[in-house]
This record gives structure tokens, C-alpha cells and sequence, in this order.
């Protein structure tokens, strides 16, 4: 699988978004790469992971995010699914299952109904070893800010704000990942 090419099939390559898109996404991967290698005893698949973490994002040029030129008609918070439906289509079920997943750290179907989220009503929670590890890596890169990694304690403030369970699921991540 050509992860890029995937990508191309829906952005322009001479976009900024796709800039966006892509300088994002290989950050994702490279965080969720020197995971692995630095945990083989959580045997994750690490071509899953390489592939996967590059399309994880690739639903939000249907969003409404001027600030990262992206300026479809959806909220931002539908990107994951939106892009499951992309990646589901291109024949990569396991690999969309990533892309729906992976927002925040993830969506619990109460969290999803307390809330009148504009998501299908369901569970959306990473559950693989590959899932858990890109969503975890992808807290640390916004799509604004390259090249500037967060730190644990902005992205638990930021996961606090919404939902102190989801803040406590990171800080497990972290203990296992970190």
C-alpha cells in the first residue's frame, strides 16, 4: 500500500493542506514508529502503523477549518469517520478503523450521545495495540505548529477540559508508551 498516493487520490499535492496534511501525518508516523522500536514487546504490526498513521487524518479536507485551509461543510470533529469512510472505500478496513478511532482519544458512545456529537452513534474507541499508539503520538502534533512537540501535561489539560476519563486513558498510554 502507498499511503501518499492514497492521499493524492483526494488532495492536491501543490495545496497547502496537503503540506499541512502530509508534514502532520509524517510526524505522527515517525512518534509512533520510535514507539515500537523502543517497545517490541507490545508487538505491533510497524508496516500497519507506517501506513496507517499517514492516512489517520486524511477525512478533514471535508471539515470546516479555515485556519488549516480546510473548508468543507462538516464539523472538525467528524474528520475520523469521514476518512474511515475514504480509506474504507480504497479497500483498507483495518486502516480506516484508525481513522474513525483516533480523535481525541477516541469517542465512547456515551460520551458521543451525552454530548449530540454530529458522529454515528458508536463506540469509536482505539482498541488494537497499532490504534492505541497512533492516536497516542498524534496528541503531540498539532496542525498548526510543525515542528513544536507538546508536552504531556498541555495535552492532559487539553483532554481534562473535555473529559477527565480520556485524560486518565492517555496518562495510561503514556506509562505504557512514554
Amino acid at each position: 500500500m502507498n499511503a501518499v498516493k492514497i492521499i493524492e487520490k483526494y488532495y492536491d499535492k501543490n495545496s497547502k493542506l496537503y503540506n499541512i496534511l502530509i508534514r502532520h501525518s509524517i510526524k505522527v508516523r515517525d512518534k509512533a514508529l520510535k514507539i515500537i522500536d523502543n517497545h517490541p514487546e507490545l508487538n505491533a504490526d510497524r508496516q500497519f502503523v507506517k501506513e496507517a498513521s499517514m492516512l489517520h487524518d486524511i477525512g478533514i479536507f471535508m471539515t470546516n477549518a479555515p485556519d488549516i485551509e480546510c473548508f468543507g461543510t462538516h464539523e472538525y470533529i467528524e474528520h475520523g469517520y469521514l476518512g474511515s469512510e475514504i480509506v474504507r472505500r480504497e479497500g483498507y478496513p483495518l486502516h480506516a478503523l484508525v481513522c474513525e478511532r483516533h480523535t481525541g482519544v477516541g469517542l465512547t458512545l456515551e460520551w458521543i450521545v451525552k454530548n449530540k456529537l454530529p458522529v454515528p452513534y458508536r463506540d469509536m474507541m482505539p482498541l488494537s495495540i497499532e490504534e492505541q499508539i497512533i492516536c497516542y503520538a498524534d496528541k503531540f502534533y498539532s496542525k498548526t505548529k510543525f515542528d513544536k512537540e507538546h508536552s504531556v501535561e498541555k495535552i492532559l489539560k487539553k483532554l481534562s477540559k473535555y473529559d477527565a476519563d480520556r485524560a486518565k486513558d492517555f496518562l495510561e498510554w503514556h506509562k505504557r508508551f512514554g
